[in-house]
């Protein structure tokens, strides 16, 4: 469980050690439960627009009054979307627990947050609620939406019927929450009478459903009258979104669309924080003596930050892009259509969503998978989500894809959205082979609902691009900065002395200095070029990456890239940091990373970086599980660590294949 820090102090008159009355946010899936705990306690939980994104528990704190002065702090509770509390599954058990207290806290109150678009199925948990006597506030959310298609609300009739509070809101807007507080107090008062047991006899489900469309029939007009026009559109919108075939090629495109755009419009930041980072560089290295913490602060920590910072424009303009598809509805329709397609595969439909959240990061992807009922496709979900390209693997990507294809954005979005379809590939060839192997048995398919079309809220999106950018800098503040540090120092010493080559090379700058300034230019560039190359070479990061090269070398890759790869075993965006330490900057320039990649070297003089080895590259960040934080998580939900040691072995082994095949496969084509 998730808490927020409490922005309230606690309710006047408690233990400051006494728990806070509760207040449980019901709703069926996609509602806008979320969206309206956001509006109520000031919180940036994250919101998306297909079933089943509130996984795990949210805790607020809400401060009420209660006249005459006094108030009273409460804990909103945001409970996972569902159907029925009646149902065998996760989230319902979850949320039945929460409303008959089973860890001895009732709740003083629920607030059940129903579609005003699509009322009579939502009016059934409503329904279910109120026999369990908990007071309940009824919050009639997307009622500007309802208003838009014609449909209008006798709310007092309505109340009657359900014998509760209805409060229309639109919690996107904030219109009507104001409302919705007002009335929370006298449903909150302490001393509310609930029915008697004899009233909570079982119900069945076609009796609640009769309820529900009553209620509706006697308080809801317009609903036939308007908008059939508009609704004959989005009906053909829908049967092409969610089309068998259609449908995929359309998820392509749009993925592939989206990639473009970050490579097209990214590009002017990326160019401005690069250029901020060399300043900074060159202002500190002519206030800064020379020695060890020059070389520590300029070339360790900033030109290894400013590797890394580099990308945060793609990480922002991605997540900003992919919570407006989230927002209009169309990845509840990539859901439909993905369902088929992994059932032919063995997963769930139910895996969608956890896959789909591994592409922000593994671990809360791992962490969904809990509302999979059956164990067996819990687990074939959890062994394949880190194949998922997370953001922390977009870094390595950008670097990678930009090594390739400079100034061709739509080459490198192609590239960037093939990174993606391999890692899937992957992830489905895993999938069909472990559940005929270790998990056998037949997939669950997954019931979803087709949220109403909606304009996205840009307010939101940015929310949440700025949410994952800051905790993308967050990572660069603590882990990178530490791995620059380390990889600096070992990249550093011990220190040796100059090559002979060098020391002449040196001392012919300083004979032309005066006479040929160009040329003294460039007979120094090349000393300290290879200074540095001698330095790296004799230190210890020199010594281990040539110890573990000969693992790596069939790959295409040297000491250097071997050691990135090996660092980035602890974190993948690890990788571009640690290449920026060591092909450092020798001639003095404050040039970025692309440009003193293409620069460096190896021993025998051909390039470090060619795009065979680019591209094996690409392919074993894809495919490796190179994360030590998801092996731990997926220890603690598999409960073994054989799981999680098969598992990493299973992604480094296809990785080294995959890299390898790419790479000897470039080369027989004449691709060096």
């Amino acid at each position: 469980m998730s808490v927020a820090t409490p922005v309230t102090p606690a309710r006047a008159g408690a233990s400051r050690n006494a728990p806070l009355r509760r207040l449980l946010l019901l709703g069926n899936p996609n509602t806008g439960k979320t969206t309206l705990f956001n509006r109520l306690c000031g919180m940036r939980a994250k919101t998306a627009n297909f079933p089943g994104t509130t996984t795990d528990l949210r805790v607020g704190r809400l401060q009420l009054p209660l006249g005459a002065g006094r108030t009273e702090a409460f804990d909103v509770v945001d409970l996972p979307g569902l159907y029925s509390l009646k149902l065998d599954l996760p989230e319902s058990q979850v949320a039945a627990n929460a409303v008959t207290g089973a860890d001895g806290l009732l709740p003083a109150a629920a607030i059940i947050v129903a579609d005003a678009t699509n009322l009579s199925r939502h009016l059934m948990l409503v329904g279910e609620l109120a026999r369990e006597g908990i007071p309940f506030v009824v919050a009639l959310n997307m009622i500007d939406l309802a208003h838009r298609r014609g449909l209008s609300f006798d709310l007092e009739k309505m109340s009657r019927a359900i014998g509760a509070p209805v409060i229309a809101i639109a919690a996107r807007s904030g219109k009507g929450v104001d409302h919705l507080l007002a009335a929370l107090p006298q449903i909150c008062a302490e001393g509310e009478v609930r029915p008697r047991e004899a009233n909570r006899k079982a119900i069945s489900s076609e009796e609640l459903e009769l309820w529900a469309e009553t209620v509706v029939g006697e308080s809801v007009g317009g609903a036939h009258a308007v908008g059939s026009g508009s609704d004959t559109l989005l009906d053909r919108i829908d049967e092409t979104f969610t089309h068998p075939i259609l449908g995929l090629v359309i998820f392509h495109l749009v993925m592939a669309a989206l990639f473009w755009v970050i490579f097209a419009v990214a590009s002017v930041p990326m160019d401005l924080i690069e250029a901020i980072f060399a300043n900074l560089g060159g202002f500190l290295e002519a206030r800064i003596p020379a020695g060890a913490v020059r070389d520590l602060i300029v070339g360790g920590l900033i030109g290894g930050v400013s590797g890394t910072v580099v990308f945060l424009p793609q990480i922002c303009l991605l997540f900003f892009l992919i919570t407006i598809l989230e927002d209009t509805g169309y990845l509840a329709r990539a859901a439909f259509v993905m369902d088929r397609l992994l059932c032919r595969f063995g997963l769930p439909g139910y895996a969608f969503v956890p896959l789909l959240s591994s592409h922000a990061c593994a671990i809360p992807g791992i962490l969904a998978t809990r509302l999979i009922p059956d164990r067996h496709d819990r687990f074939a979900t959890i062994l394949v989500a880190p194949f998922m390209s997370c953001s922390a693997r977009l870094p390595v990507y950008v670097l990678l894809t930009n090594f390739l294809f400079a100034d061709r954005p739509l080459l490198a979005g192609i590239a960037f959205a093939a990174c993606y379809l391999l890692g899937a590939i992957a992830a489905m060839g895993s999938a069909f082979l472990v559940r005929r192997t270790l998990l056998p048995g037949k997939s669950r398919p997954m019931v979803l609902e087709l949220p109403s079309y909606k304009w996205p809220s840009l307010r939101v999106a940015f929310a949440n691009a700025l949410e994952q950018g800051w905790s993308f800098l967050r990572t660069v503040g603590t882990v990178i900065l530490a791995i620059c540090f380390v990889m600096w120092w070992l990249s550093a010493y011990p220190k040796v002395e100059p090559p002979a080559a060098a020391i002449a090379l040196t001392a012919q700058a300083e004979t032309l200095a005066a006479a040929e300034p160009a040329a003294a230019a460039r007979l120094a560039a090349e000393a300290a070029g290879l200074t540095l190359s001698h330095q790296q070479e004799a230190s210890f990061a020199g010594k281990l990456g040539r110890a573990v090269e000969p693992l790596f070398a069939p790959l295409g890759y040297d000491w250097r890239l071997t050691m990135g790869v090996l660092t980035a075993f602890a974190a993948r965006e690890v990788f571009v940091s640690t290449l920026a330490v060591l092909v450092g900057s020798p001639d003095g320039e404050d040039a970025g990373i692309l440009e003193r990649i293409h620069r460096a070297r190896r021993d025998d003089g051909t390039p470090l970086l060619t795009t065979a080895t680019a591209i094996s590259l690409l392919v074993f960040f894809v495919l490796a599980m190179q994360c030590l934080a998801t092996v731990v998580t997926v220890r603690r939900e598999m409960k073994s660590w054989n799981w999680a040691l098969l598992q990493f072995l299973w992604m480094t082994g296809v990785a080294w294949i995959g890299a390898f095949l790419a790479f000897h496969g470039l080369k027989l084509a004449g691709i060096a």
